[in-house]
């Protein structure tokens, strides 16, 4: 860790959803990383850092560029944690390797400033979604992905891309409430994992909710998507900040 920094925070994003056809995204994502993420303690990264992986052998000037922005962040003395989407479940450790992102397990317990916290992508909370959890249980499977593995990469890339398209018709056909996360599931893994409190993204919904456990109450952090602003929660020893600024701004003073 980066001993001649004063502040102590930490940086918490996911749902970037970075692709070549959106350069702004980028843009915005690699000057938080070396105008803002380089002054926190650590980065979380909760899944979906892009629209779509298609293994760790794409070596394209776009995903180089990333990796090197990630890469240079890690070497200044910041660590960075990664938890896998929906999107970009095949990363794996080769590229975390490349960038300097240690993988965590799709639901991790942290210490954050003496608060056990629960964190996640949060797909697996959202169990109304029957379609995509059957799809989320194959798509984990061991032969599933080997298969899709052994493909060549241009094949991989084009279903992919097909995926993309599938997965948004889909979506546009789902109510919100079906999207969104089941309550007794963020009440069941805080009960579980013994905490008050829960971060997560994929619902794009940046919002704080609070819930009833059996002895005390709990709160879930959602953090928000960058497809229209740059998102990320700032948490700090007295409290936390939902942040987002502006695609075409530069960084924060």
């Amino acid at each position: 860790m980066n001993s001649e920094k004063s502040a102590a925070f930490t940086y918490f994003i996911a749902d970037l959803h970075l692709a070549q056809n959106r350069p702004d995204i980028t843009a915005c994502f690699l000057s938080f990383l070396q105008n803002d993420a380089v002054a926190a303690d650590a980065l979380y990264i909760l899944g979906d850092l892009f629209e779509y992986w298609i293994g760790d052998d794409d070596n394209s000037p776009f995903v180089l560029a990333i990796a090197q922005g990630l890469k240079a962040l890690s070497q200044s003395g910041v660590p960075i944690y990664f938890i896998h989407g929906n999107r970009d479940f095949l990363l794996g450790k080769g590229f975390a390797q490349q960038a300097g992102m240690t993988l965590l397990p799709e639901i991790d317990v942290i210490d954050l400033y003496g608060q056990s916290v629960v964190i996640m992508h949060g797909d697996t909370l959202c169990t109304r979604d029957t379609a995509y959890q059957d799809f989320r249980k194959k798509s984990r499977s061991w032969w599933w992905q080997a298969m899709v593995k052994n493909l060549p990469l241009f094949i991989r890339r084009k279903i992919a891309e097909n995926y993309r398209k599938k997965s948004a018709e889909a979506t546009s056909m789902k109510s919100q409430e079906i999207m969104d996360v089941t309550e007794s599931e963020v009440i069941k893994s805080l009960t579980e994992h013994h905490c008050s409190l829960m971060i997560h993204g994929h619902t794009h919904r940046p919002n704080i909710h609070y819930v009833n456990l059996s002895d005390r109450e709990g709160k879930r952090i959602v953090l928000g998507d960058w497809y229209e602003q740059g998102s990320w929660l700032k948490f700090d020893r007295s409290g936390f900040q939902l942040l987002n600024r502006d695609l075409s701004q530069g960084p924060s003073k």
